[in-house]
């Protein structure tokens, strides 16, 4: 299996420059990240479990929830703390503070086995697409997953942003 990583982040996009961006980047596997599957706001209503799950079947990509990949509460917190001491708003945030990095990666990517990860995958997979809410990979735990199996797997990444579609 030849696998290639996206990221998206669901803030940012409207609904159909969300599916559209997929179906550009040509993904065949949505992988939703987040432990709470829904967004506030009804702008974002598209990125609701239900919703989202049956708009993707439509348009014959496979849906996975990964909930054990989501950082925790705890961790979350971390973050949340960070941004009150620069006074940034999470919809705001461009970067995660190294605490929430250094914590993610001890939480989730210490024992994590990129190889054992994606056998769970259809071996017909090509791109996989990693979600969460987002807009910046840089501010959000999927570049950090997407990071590691790149590294482990030589798996090019590509970040799908509202920017770029």
């Amino acid at each position: 299996m030849t696998l290639e990583i996206a990221t998206i982040g669901v803030y940012g996009f409207d609904e159909e420059s969300f599916f559209q961006a997929l179906i550009k980047a040509e993904v065949d596997t949505f992988c939703d990240i987040r432990a709470r599957r829904g967004v506030r706001g009804s702008q974002y209503a598209f990125a609701n479990s239900k919703r989202l799950q049956a708009r993707l079947a439509d348009m014959g990509i496979r849906y996975l929830h990964f909930p054990a990949l989501a950082p925790s509460k705890e961790l979350r917190q971390k973050q949340y703390t960070a941004d009150k001491a620069t006074r940034t708003a999470k919809r705001q945030r461009t970067v995660l503070d190294t605490t929430f990095i250094e914590a993610y990666r001890d939480e989730h990517l210490v024992d994590f086995d990129s190889t054992d990860f994606v056998s769970q995958f259809e071996d017909d997979v090509h791109i996989v697409a990693f979600c969460c809410v987002e807009r910046e990979p840089a501010a959000c735990h999927r570049s950090l997953l997407a990071e590691r199996l790149q590294q482990d797997l030589q798996a090019p990444i590509i970040h799908l942003t509202p920017d770029e579609t």
